[in-house]
């Protein structure tokens, strides 16, 4: 059957799952309504998809779709999620799950206890680039270390602004939440369960987010450790995850490029390497088929919200542990 997908949030976010789906097989997954309290977004949606209607509510979405999309701030996902929950339909979540850690542990313990068909919009789950790293894990042995850099040359970035509203302020936004979530992600996958060590964050003064962090942390009992800031000096949106092995070491790069280390030092690019922006397509592509399966009750490798929660709870942990940490020690 065919699965009808609603959008709650049409902003950056909402907008390329949308042109995702619109670029899908129609038999497969197709969108039918969106909803946002926007009249900028309204006008953007009607210039994208000048059929697909803009309800009035969420509630009037979710009774249109079968799964629901949620892109909305981050205070509003357990809302919208329940309310999808209590009419029978699936739910995809961006993260984190709620701006609240204690609600999201409350929402994933309920969630679960009804057994919800719901996940976590973690593209990793389904990137090519990852899928080539743990395709070379297979040759090196077993892993030693682990390191996570992101940096970024403003926050938010520059296609963020709209948002900023929200992801300028340390209440729901900061780049910990935003972007270190997904490599924490990808290690949680990779290696195993987290669990936080020592661990630092940096605050200007005012109503802010965080403009440097540094933890060290332990996946599946492997040392990791994660550094990232904000100067403007660095690159718009840089990052790095290494993963140092018994017989060599494997990165990813720029969100999208699997890197080899050669004998030698050097690196060496996966043949089919794309650039983040050309392989987004595909990356999401790949999500709507297995949100499409998700919603029919099969299973998939799809983020589940658990996944979702113990990252989040690292994160939260590293946000706001600039009064006990001290830089250096």
């Amino acid at each position: 059957m065919s699965v009808a997908l609603g959008l709650v949030g049409f902003g950056t976010m909402g907008e390329r799952l949308l042109r995702a789906a619109l670029a899908h097989d129609p038999s497969v997954i197709r969108p039918v309504a969106a909803w946002d309290p926007s009249p900028a977004a309204a006008a953007r949606l009607a210039a994208i998809a000048p059929g697909l209607p803009m309800l009035d509510s969420a509630a009037a979405v979710i009774a249109a779709c079968d799964v629901l999309y949620i892109a909305s701030p981050p205070s509003s996902h357990i809302a919208h999620a329940e309310a999808a929950f209590a009419a029978g339909k699936a739910a995809f979540l961006e993260k984190p799950l709620a701006s609240d850690l204690v609600e999201a542990r409350r929402f994933v313990a309920a969630a679960e206890a009804r057994g919800a068909r719901a996940a976590v919009n973690f593209p990793m789950a389904s990137s090519p680039a990852v899928a080539q790293l743990s395709a070379w894990r297979a040759g090196i042995g077993a892993p030693r270390e682990l390191s996570i850099r992101v940096e970024f040359a403003r926050w938010p970035r520059a296609w963020q602004q709209a948002a900023a509203g929200w992801l300028a302020k340390p209440a729901e936004g900061g780049f910990t939440r935003e972007v270190v979530s997904h490599f924490l992600f990808l290690t949680r996958r990779q290696l195993g369960p987290l669990t936080l060590g020592e661990c630092y964050a940096d605050y200007p003064p005012g109503d802010v987010t965080e403009t440097e962090i540094f933890a060290k942390l332990t996946a599946g009992g492997l040392t990791v450790t994660l550094s990232g800031d904000v100067h403007e000096s660095n690159p718009e949106d840089g990052n790095e995850w290494c993963l140092t092995c018994e017989h060599g070491a494997i990165r990813l790069r720029d969100w999208s490029i699997a890197e080899k280390q050669a004998p030698d030092g050097s690196w060496a690019t996966a043949p089919d390497a794309l650039p983040n922006e050309k392989m987004r397509p595909m990356v999401l592509k790949g999500q709507l088929d297995k949100l499409a399966a998700l919603t029919r009750g099969e299973t998939t490798n799809l983020a589940t919200l658990r996944e979702a929660l113990e990252v989040q709870e690292v994160v939260e942990e590293i946000v706001w542990s600039e009064a006990r940490a001290i830089p250096g020690s």
